[in-house]
């Protein structure tokens, strides 16, 4: 049996993720306690008021207990379950919806209580809660005779620690990057392992995608292609922090960008990415015209839209290559350091030389990016136009003529 749990926030948000059926074969309300509400959004929406009076930032307690699809719970098991974790984690009488879900033939089910004690106007403790999931979780396997599942913090008994499994938080990033974190972990100590200090580390990271920021309550973490955050102690296999503080000493955090401009470099290497293999938009269907318009001139106004278009398109595209030629410099500025550092050791000057070699190698291709992107903003728009022009000419044509006709009845009309 597997039990883990956090405290959080965000009422709607997690009433969303708990009745979700496109991830879940099966998502069913079993218990709605301790508020007006019957329902498990207004449930939650009420309990999160309630905290409104107090400076609690994570008014809830979100919690899951998972076994084997082989070892599924009664009914009678599962409320005894969440009553014994209930109890270890202090929140005995406290408001809480029971959600069950189902997927792939195995069944778990997520508990949410609110931490706010209404006697005293402050959140429930959730320290040590880690160690108190195993303790519960230990004891029921022997209760309902369920197979041990071995833990990090209880009943050790000289066995290995066991390798840390993904968050709730980690798991949602995954869904939502395509980027899950044994995957990450498994790119970033390869990378880890090739190089021999933080400057040669952190240029291997950006030739794989990644982006070396300094985080809010990290020393370090790594932006991921997709823009997901990961701390980088915890993405290096067999490495602590210490170890990551001593490899990585010859970069000054200060220089590195913040999680934010990370995030916004990645942001614009995507925009260059899907720049770069944008196909030409094709030609404007001429048989199917839009709902409402003219008979006999939306051919002329697809192909004017669509000189427009690609117009834009090219304007859009040098735009973000001038970004990210911007954003690649200034980060490898940051990577190394900037003028101030001054390697001393062998080791760091050659580490700080081809860190610059590298650096200069990708200023080099963002500039050229930036010049074929430009050259061909200035000559596609206009190959299309006088394509455009050849195969609708004479629309074109009569169009003009129809506009001077016009003009000139105006003129006599005045």
């Amino acid at each position: 049996m597997v039990i883990k749990g956090t405290s959080c926030a965000g009422a709607r948000r997690l009433a969303t993720h708990l009745m979700r059926t496109d991830t879940n074969e099966r998502a069913e309300v079993r218990e709605v306690r301790g508020t007006v509400s019957e329902n498990l959004r207004g449930a939650l929406i009420e309990m999160e008021a309630v905290a409104s009076g107090t400076r609690a930032t994570k008014p809830f307690y979100h919690a899951s207990i998972s076994s084997r699809a082989e070892e599924r719970l009664t009914d009678d098991q599962r409320r005894h379950a969440i009553d014994r974790l209930e109890a270890e984690l202090g929140l005995t009488g406290q408001p809480r919806a029971v959600v069950v879900h189902e997927k792939e033939g195995r069944e778990h089910c997520h508990i949410v209580w609110s931490r706010i004690d209404l006697d005293r106007m402050r959140a429930i403790s959730d320290s040590h809660n880690y160690r108190k999931h195993e303790l519960v979780a230990r004891n029921l396997e022997r209760e309902f005779g369920h197979e041990r599942v071995q833990g990090a913090h209880v009943e050790r008994e000289g066995v290995e620690r066991p390798k840390r499994t993904p968050s709730h938080a980690e798991m949602l990033q995954a869904e939502r990057t395509g980027i899950g974190a044994n995957q990450a972990k498994e790119q970033i100590t390869a990378l880890w392992h090739s190089t021999d200090c933080g400057q040669a580390f952190a240029v291997a990271l950006w030739e794989a995608g990644y982006v070396l920021a300094r985080g809010d309550r990290r020393d370090f973490v790594v932006i991921d292609p997709n823009g997901g955050t990961h701390s980088l102690s915890r993405r290096i296999e067999g490495a602590n922090a210490r170890d990551v503080r001593n490899r990585m000493a010859d970069l000054d955090a200060n220089q590195l960008p913040t999680v934010a401009d990370a995030k916004q470099i990645q942001r614009a290497r995507q925009t260059r990415d899907a720049a770069l293999t944008h196909d030409t938009p094709r030609e404007p269907d001429r048989d199917a015209p839009r709902p409402g318009a003219e008979p006999g001139r939306e051919e002329k106004t697809g192909s004017r839209a669509a000189t427009k278009d690609m117009v834009h398109a090219a304007d859009g595209a040098v735009k973000a290559i001038a970004a990210v030629a911007e954003g690649i410099a200034s980060a490898f500025e940051s990577l190394l350091g900037g003028e101030e550092h001054k390697p001393q050791t062998p080791a760091e000057r050659a580490a700080h030389a081809r860190a610059q070699d590298e650096a200069a190698a990708v200023r080099a291709d963002a500039a050229a990016e930036a010049e074929q992107m430009q050259k061909q903003a200035q000559s596609d728009p206009e190959k299309r136009r006088q394509q455009l022009l050849r195969e609708f000419g004479r629309e074109t044509e009569e169009e003009l003529r129809h506009d001077q006709d016009m003009e000139r009845e105006r003129g006599r009309s005045r």
